[in-house]
C-alpha cells in the first residue's frame, strides 16, 4: 500500500513538471492585441455594414493629427517655413501617404473660360501675413481644421497606410518623432490610431511585466505569514507559478493574443491559486496538530476540502464563463481563458499538493499552534455577531437600501479614450485636439441613393446633401475632412474668384456637370473616389467630433435623425451614421442587457448547484442572499461616485458573484460536515466559524492583496476592476462572518428560533 502510494505521488509530480515545462516552452510565442475593431459587436447588422461602407472607400481612423504650437501666433515666417519643410520631411517617410498642412494648401480658381489658376493660402515667402491670416479665416473649411481659432497652432494631417502592423506603426511613430526633434517647434502634440495603440501595447507589456513581478513578492510575503516556514513558501509555488504558466503557455500554443482585458490574467491567477492552497493546507496543517498520522491527515483533507474548492473552482469559472454573453470578442476571451485558468488551478492544487505532502517530511509548522493568535479572535467575532444579532440585520437591510438606490443612479457612457489616465501625455494630447481641432473621435456618414438608377449628381440630391453637412456642421458640431458637397462648394467659390459667400452647392444642372468633370479627372480620378464609390450611388460625408462619450453621441444621433425626418431628406436618400467610434458605443447599447443575462446565468446555475448539494431550497436561499449584497454595494459605489458602467466596469459583476460565492461554500461545506458528525446546529456553527472562519479571513485578505495590484494601473477601467472586486471582497468577508452565520441560525431546518436563542450566550457570557 505505501509503495503504491509513493507511485502515484512521483507519477503525479511528474506528470505535472511535464505538462508545466510544455507550456512554459511555448510562452516565448505569447502574443500581445490591441485591436479596437475587435471590440465591435459580434455577428451584428451595423458592424457588416460599416466593414462593407470602409470596403468602399478607405479606413476613417488611419491618420496621424501633429499639432504645432506657436504662442505668439503662427503667422510668422521662420516659422511657417519650418513647418513647410516638416512636412514636405515626413512625406517621404515609408508608409506615409500624403500630408496635408496650411503651408502646402492652396487655393484654386476657374477663370471664364474653364481656365484655372491656384494661389497658396500662406505666401511663405512674404514679410507680411496679415492678408493671408484674413483670407484663411475668411474660409471657414480651415478653421479647427488646418489651423485652430486663436491662430496659435496649425496641424500637419499625416494619412499613413491602412491597418498597419505594430512593428510598422512603431516605426512610423518613432520616425515623425525622430523628424520633429530636428526642428526647434515651441510644442508639438500627436494623436491618432498608431499612438493610441502603440501607449496601449507599450502600457501592457510594463503591466504584465509588473503584475507578474508584484505576484511573485507578495505569494513570498503571504506564505510566509500565513505558514512563517520554508515548507510553506516552496510547497505551494508550483500551484501558483505553475497555474500562470499552464493558462498563459495554453494560449501561446493555440495562438491567442492576450487582448486589453487579459493584462491582469496573472493577478486574477495568483489570487485564485493561492485561495486553493491555503484552504488545502490549512486543513492539512489543522489536521496534523489534533494528531493525526500524514496519510490519513492527506486523505481526510482532500475529502473534506476537495469537494468544496472544486465547488468554488466551479463557480468562479461560472462567473467568468458568463462574460461568454457578452457580444463582444475580446470579453468573451477574457471570460473564457481566465475561467479555464480557475480550473487548471484546482487540478494543479489537487494534483501535486497531496503528492508533496506525501513525500516531504511533516513541516514543523504541523507540529506548532496558532490556536493563541487565530482562535480568540474568531471567537470574538463570533460572539459579537450572536450578541448583535437583532442590530446586524437592521442595519444590513438599510445599508441594501441605501446602496440600491445608489446603484439607480449609474450612468451607461464610454469614451474612446476614457481608458487612460488624465495624466498621461497621450490622453492629454488627445484632449488638445478636442478643444482645439474639432476632435479626434471620428465621425462617418453613409448616404445611399434608394433608386439606384438614378444619379447622385442631381442638383436636387446633392442640395439634400448639402443640408445635411450644414446640419452636421451647425448643429451635431462635426468637423468636416471630406465630402462631395464641400469639393463642389469649394470649386464653385474657386469659378467666382475665392468670394466666400459662393461657398455653396449651385443649383444650375450644367454648373454641376462641369464640376463633376473636374473633380472626376483630378489625381487621375483617385481623388473623388476618396467620397464617391465607384457605381455613384454611394457617398460618404467624414470628419470629426469630440469625444464626447455615449450619451452624448446618442442624442447627437436622435436628434439628427428627427431632423432627417422633418426634413423629408430620407425620401431618395438612405442616411446611415456608422464608423469606428459609432460601433463602439453600439455595444455599449448591449452591455445592459447582456450584464443582466450573464449575471443571472451565473446566479441561476450556481443556485442549481446548491439546490444539488444541500437540497433544500432555505439553503439556496441563504447561500445567495450573502452574495448579492457584494453586487448591490458595488452598484451603489459606482452610482455615488459617479463611475460609469462601461465594458472595463460592467464585467465586474459577473466576476465579483463567481469570487464572493467561493467563502460562502468553504463555510456552508464545513458547516455540513460538523452537523454530520452528531452537533447541534449552534455548536456546529460555532466549530465552523472558528475553523473555517480564519481559512475566510485569510483567503479574503490575500484575495484584496491580489486584486489591490491593478490599482496601479495606467488603465482606469482595470484601476477601476481592482478597486471594485476588493470592495465586493470586503463586504462579502463581512457577509460571510455576520450575515450567513445569523442566517443558518434563524433559517436553517433544526430546532425552534426559542429553543436556539436559550443556547445562545447572554451579553454577561460573552463579556
Amino acid at each position: 500500500m505505501e509503495k503504491n502510494l509513493k507511485r502515484i505521488a512521483y507519477a503525479a509530480i511528474t506528470s505535472v513538471l511535464l505538462i508545466t515545462a510544455f507550456f512554459a516552452f511555448q510562452l516565448p510565442n505569447t502574443q500581445l492585441n490591441y485591436n479596437f475593431e475587435e471590440f465591435f459587436p459580434a455577428e451584428d447588422e451595423e458592424t457588416s455594414f460599416f466593414f462593407e461602407h470602409r470596403a468602399l472607400f478607405e479606413s476613417d481612423n488611419d491618420f496621424l493629427l501633429i499639432a504645432i504650437e506657436r504662442e505668439d501666433g503662427i503667422f510668422n515666417r521662420a516659422f511657417l517655413n519650418k513647418v513647410n519643410q516638416f512636412a514636405k520631411t515626413l512625406d517621404t517617410l515609408p508608409n506615409v501617404l500624403f500630408t496635408r498642412d496650411i503651408t502646402h494648401e492652396k487655393e484654386s480658381f476657374i477663370y471664364t473660360g474653364g481656365r484655372r489658376g491656384e494661389r497658396p493660402y500662406i505666401h511663405l515667402d512674404s514679410s507680411n501675413y496679415h492678408q493671408d491670416s484674413i483670407h484663411i479665416f475668411k474660409n471657414k473649411e480651415l478653421i479647427n481644421t488646418m489651423v485652430n481659432a486663436e491662430g496659435t497652432a496649425l496641424t500637419v494631417f499625416l494619412r499613413h497606410k491602412d491597418y498597419l502592423s505594430k512593428a510598422k506603426s512603431e516605426q512610423l511613430v518613432a520616425d515623425v518623432k525622430a523628424v520633429t526633434k530636428t526642428y526647434d517647434f515651441e510644442s508639438v502634440r500627436m494623436a491618432g490610431r498608431t499612438v493610441g495603440q502603440l501607449f496601449y501595447i507599450d502600457t501592457m507589456i510594463t503591466e504584465m511585466t509588473t503584475y507578474v513581478s508584484m505576484s511573485i513578492v507578495l505569494v513570498i510575503i503571504f506564505l510566509i505569514v500565513a505558514f512563517k516556514s520554508l515548507w510553506g513558501l516552496m510547497v505551494p509555488q508550483i500551484v501558483i507559478v505553475g497555474s500562470m504558466i499552464w493558462i498563459v503557455g495554453f494560449m501561446a500554443l493555440i495562438e491567442k493574443p492576450i487582448n486589453i482585458l487579459l493584462i491582469v490574467l496573472p493577478s486574477i491567477m495568483f489570487v485564485v491559486a493561492m485561495s486553493d492552497v491555503i484552504h488545502l493546507i490549512s486543513k492539512y496543517l489543522e489536521l496534523l496538530r489534533t494528531g493525526k498520522p500524514k496519510t490519513t491527515a492527506i486523505k481526510i483533507a482532500f475529502k473534506e476540502i476537495g469537494m468544496a474548492t472544486f465547488l468554488t473552482s466551479l463557480t468562479t469559472s461560472i462567473g467568468f464563463f458568463s462574460l461568454l454573453f457578452v457580444n463582444v470578442i475580446p470579453i468573451q476571451d477574457f471570460g473564457l481563458y481566465t475561467g479555464m485558468g480557475v480550473l487548471f488551478a484546482f487540478v494543479l492544487t489537487y494534483a501535486s499538493l497531496p503528492a508533496l505532502f506525501y513525500l516531504t517530511k511533516v513541516p514543523e509548522v504541523g507540529k506548532r499552534t496558532d490556536r493563541n493568535f487565530w482562535k480568540p479572535i474568531m471567537r470574538k467575532v463570533f460572539l459579537f455577531t450572536l450578541k448583535k444579532r437583532k442590530l446586524i440585520p437592521i442595519i444590513s437591510i438599510l445599508a441594501i437600501l441605501l446602496f440600491a438606490y445608489g446603484a439607480s443612479k449609474i450612468v451607461v457612457n464610454n469614451f474612446i479614450m476614457d481608458d487612460i489616465s488624465q495624466d498621461s501625455k497621450v490622453k492629454q494630447d488627445f484632449d488638445y485636439f478636442d478643444d482645439r481641432f474639432g476632435g479626434v473621435r471620428p465621425f462617418e456618414l453613409a448616404i445611399v441613393l434608394k433608386d439606384s438608377s438614378k444619379s447622385i449628381w442631381n442638383a436636387e440630391r446633392l442640395n439634400e446633401i448639402e443640408q445635411i453637412e450644414q446640419y452636421l456642421i451647425n448643429e451635431y458640431g462635426v468637423s468636416i475632412n471630406t465630402s462631395l458637397t464641400r469639393y463642389i462648394s469649394v470649386l464653385h467659390r474657386a469659378s467666382h474668384a475665392g468670394n466666400a459667400e459662393k461657398f455653396y452647392v449651385p443649383e444650375k444642372q450644367s454648373t454641376i456637370r462641369k464640376y463633376k468633370r473636374m473633380l472626376k479627372i483630378a489625381d487621375q480620378g483617385k481623388f473623388i473616389r476618396s467620397v464617391l464609390d465607384s457605381t455613384e450611388n454611394t457617398t460618404r460625408i467624414n470628419g470629426g467630433v469630440p469625444d464626447w462619450g455615449n450619451i452624448k453621441a446618442t442624442e447627437k444621433n436622435k436628434a439628427f435623425n428627427a431632423f432627417i425626418q422633418q426634413n423629408k431628406l430620407n425620401e431618395h436618400l438612405n442616411v446611415h451614421v456608422t464608423g469606428t467610434a459609432e460601433l463602439l458605443d453600439r455595444n455599449m447599447s448591449y452591455m445592459s442587457s447582456s450584464l443582466v443575462e450573464g449575471l443571472s446565468f451565473a446566479i441561476i446555475v450556481v443556485s442549481i448547484l446548491m439546490a444539488l448539494l444541500y437540497r433544500s431550497f432555505r439553503m439556496l436561499i441563504i447561500s445567495i442572499i450573502p452574495n448579492i449584497i457584494p453586487l448591490i454595494v458595488i452598484a451603489g459605489v459606482m452610482g455615488f461616485f459617479d463611475i460609469n458602467l462601461k465594458i472595463t466596469t460592467a464585467i465586474v459583476f459577473t466576476i465579483s458573484f463567481g469570487i464572493a460565492i467561493d467563502d460562502t461554500i468553504h463555510f456552508l461545506s464545513n458547516f455540513k460536515l460538523e452537523l454530520r458528525r452528531g452537533k447541534s446546529k449552534l455548536y456546529a456553527l460555532k466549530s465552523t466559524f472558528l475553523g473555517t472562519g480564519k481559512a475566510i479571513v485569510l483567503t479574503s485578505v490575500i484575495l484584496i492583496g491580489g486584486f489591490s495590484m491593478l490599482l496601479m494601473s495606467s488603465f482606469m477601467g482595470t484601476f477601476y476592476m481592482g478597486l471594485m472586486i476588493c470592495i465586493t471582497l470586503v463586504i462579502a468577508v463581512l457577509s460571510d462572518l455576520f450575515i450567513l452565520p445569523l442566517l443558518l441560525l434563524y433559517f436553517y431546518p433544526g430546532p425552534k428560533k426559542k429553543q436556539l436563542i436559550k443556547e445562545i450566550p447572554s451579553d454577561s457570557q460573552t463579556n
